[in-house]
């Protein structure tokens, strides 16, 4: 049975505003965190476990398919597995460090939070 094809937007049809919502949610902007530090295409589980949350698969697969479907992500499916990158260069040349600025900002202030904490 063919699993069904997986969104990919455009890079043109990516947005600010699509980009802003998918990192308004904390989950979703540790996960991008993570794989902006991947050496490569990283699966959903080793992503979450890195991160740190522990949710349900379809409640994690939701967070991976909002990434995906604002154009942050590109998933790639290998066997049962569904492997995840960041869409930097793309990103990059669409919305020049727009990405880059809103990650260290969130870096920035998890650090802080830690320190607090």
């Amino acid at each position: 049975m063919a699993s069904r094809p997986l969104f990919h937007p455009n890079i043109e049809s990516v947005t600010v505003a699509g980009i802003l919502h998918a990192l308004a949610d904390p989950v979703r902007l540790a996960i991008v965190c993570e794989l902006l530090s991947a050496k490569s295409a990283v699966n959903c589980v080793d992503t979450m476990s890195k991160v740190k949350i522990a949710m349900p698969k379809s409640t994690s697969s939701q967070h991976f398919q909002i990434l995906r479907e604002a154009g942050l992500i590109s998933s790639e499916r290998k066997g049962v597995e569904l492997l995840n990158q960041l869409r930097l260069n793309e990103l990059e040349a669409r919305f020049p460090g727009l990405l880059t600025t809103i990650l260290k900002a969130y870096s920035q202030e998890r650090e802080i939070t830690e320190q607090a904490g």
